[in-house]
């Protein structure tokens, strides 16, 4: 396998990784008890960990989309 063929299809392993990894961690994170406070609403624990997983499921998809369009050249 050529060099930048092989990159190209870490970046669309990495981009998948980041797709599929993200939305369990969020799960978990949704389920924490610091996730609320008493009255039900959303604390920065909670805030926090969306913006994080908002942020690196667009860098995902954004490598997923860099990486294919490398290997369709």
């Amino acid at each position: 396998m050529q060099l930048p063929l092989f990159a190209a299809l870490i970046l669309v392993i990495a981009g998948v990784w980041s797709l599929v990894v993200w939305p369990q961690f969020l799960r978990r994170v949704m389920k924490d008890s610091r996730a609320r406070d008493a009255a039900g609403k959303a604390t920065k624990f909670l805030t926090v960990h969306v913006v994080l997983v908002v942020v690196s499921m667009v860098l995902g998809a954004a490598t997923a989309v860099i990486g294919i369009t490398a290997m369709l050249g």
